[in-house]
């Protein structure tokens, strides 16, 4: 941010601002974002800068600044909302090298709802990016996720523009076709406990297809209808933290009748489940947060409501060390942790590792990956790295991001270790059993 004095000069990244300075954005860039899309006042007085969430926020540990820090950005968002600052370059800046990993709600002893705040700072700098940036990024988020045809299209000439893509780019885009979709309706297997909406998502459905089918079976196994209608969009998850709240809200919309006719919705990626339980908190009304008491994570759901025990483990015959990673999305935004691990745990011969530093962002994060590489790169050698000194054959990963992001980084290491959704796990060891029978 530029700072207004005698003599105007750089604010560098993580210093203090000066008494009586104030911000100043660049001319010519008049914000056209309204109030009510800024962090409220009632969210930025809850923080009260006592510095808890610097340890834990994955930028503030690899930088050492203050302006890469919750509490940091949260200063920068009070000087704009005060009349002490104006969106500008630098302000951008902070708030696009953040993950929104939510490690700081986390330890936060006043509740601080950073994610919300930080999704409306990113409507506040998206004027700011350049005409090229901005289309990418309308295209991108605003028409072709919104469309599973322009998504099915791009998946299926995958392969042909592979070669011509970039080398940090190939090496996240998995490899293999999708096969079948979900069934749009799947019967229980003996008397049905209720009816179950799947969310069958964007980048999920595309390159990760087999989870969605695992997931459908697994929950007909335990007897639930399930229902995957076709008319229910992108959850809105890359839309808002990406700035583009106007584009989320209307997915949203479409989703509330998508899927409202089910028991329950669930959901199985970290990131679109923790989306959709703060529905409410996009779109306000009753409507919304009826919708949003209703979604359950796959994992969570299925702890809830128990399994049937498999019999055999997914390798007749082999013990196998499944290590269990915990997507920020999950274990920060919707508190999930032990109830994955006590699904896995009912599964014969598996044996479930920790990771070192497991609470730590992969550096994944929507988009993250591509637009902060840097940063990105180093959170995931640093993941690789704990995930492979655990000796683990098979790591058990629920969000797509962050399934892109650790199969990378571990071929990187040259270690050959595969990254399967948890359900797929549990799915195997069914289809082990019912071999046998």
């Amino acid at each position: 941010m530029a700072v207004h004095s005698d003599e105007p000069s750089a604010l560098p990244l993580g210093a203090e601002m000066p008494e009586g300075a104030r911000f100043i954005g660049p001319i010519g860039l008049a914000p056209n974002w309204r109030p009510g899309d800024a962090p409220s006042d009632d969210d930025i007085a809850t923080c009260v800068a006592c510095g808890l969430c610097l340890p834990h926020c994955p930028t503030y540990r690899l930088t050492g600044e203050e302006s890469a820090s919750p509490r940091g950005r949260i200063a920068a968002m009070r000087a704009v909302a005060e009349g002490r600052a104006e969106v500008d370059q630098t302000f951008a800046r902070f708030m696009d090298l953040c993950l929104e990993c939510r490690a700081c709600e986390d330890v936060c002893p006043s509740h601080v709802p950073f994610g919300r705040m930080m999704e409306q700072a990113r409507v506040q700098i998206e004027p700011l990016r350049g005409r090229g940036a901005r289309f990418v990024r309308w295209f991108g988020l605003s028409v072709a996720l919104r469309r599973r045809w322009l998504l099915s299209t791009a998946r299926l000439l995958t392969p042909f523009a592979r070669p011509f893509l970039r080398r940090r780019v190939r090496r996240f885009i998995p490899y293999g076709a999708p096969g079948p979709r979900v069934p749009r309706v799947l019967e229980p297997q003996g008397e049905a406990k209720g009816t179950v909406a799947i969310l069958i998502g964007c980048v999920q459905d595309q390159w990760y297809r087999s989870a969605n089918r695992a997931t459908a079976r697994v929950l007909a196994r335990n007897g639930w209808r399930v229902v995957a209608p076709r008319r229910q969009r992108c959850c809105g998850a890359l839309q808002a933290h990406n700035g583009r709240l106007k584009s989320a809200g209307k997915l949203v919309r479409k989703n509330l009748k998508a899927l409202r006719r089910a028991d329950w919705i669930v959901v199985n990626a970290a990131g679109c489940g923790a989306h959709m339980k703060e529905y409410g908190d996009l779109l306000k009304g009753e409507e919304a947060e009826a919708f949003s008491a209703r979604v359950r994570d796959l994992m969570e759901f299925l702890a809830e409501h128990g399994i049937e025990a498999p019999a055999h483990g997914p390798w007749p015959g082999a013990r196998a060390r499944v290590a269990y990673h915990d997507a920020c999305h999950a274990l920060r935004a919707q508190r999930i942790q032990e109830q994955p691990r006590s699904v896995l745990r009912k599964i014969p011969d598996l044996d479930i590792a920790e990771i070192p530093n497991g609470d730590r962002c992969c550096g994944a994060a929507g988009l993250y990956n591509v637009l902060e590489p840097e940063m990105s790169d180093e959170l995931m050698r640093q993941k690789a790295e704990a995930i492979a000194s655990t000796g683990a054959t098979v790591v058990a990963s629920a969000n797509p991001g962050c399934t892109m992001q650790i199969a990378a980084g571990l071929h990187a290491l040259g270690t050959e270790v595969e990254v399967v959704h948890p359900v797929e796990i549990l799915d195997r060891a069914y289809a082990s059993q019912d071999g046998d029978g």
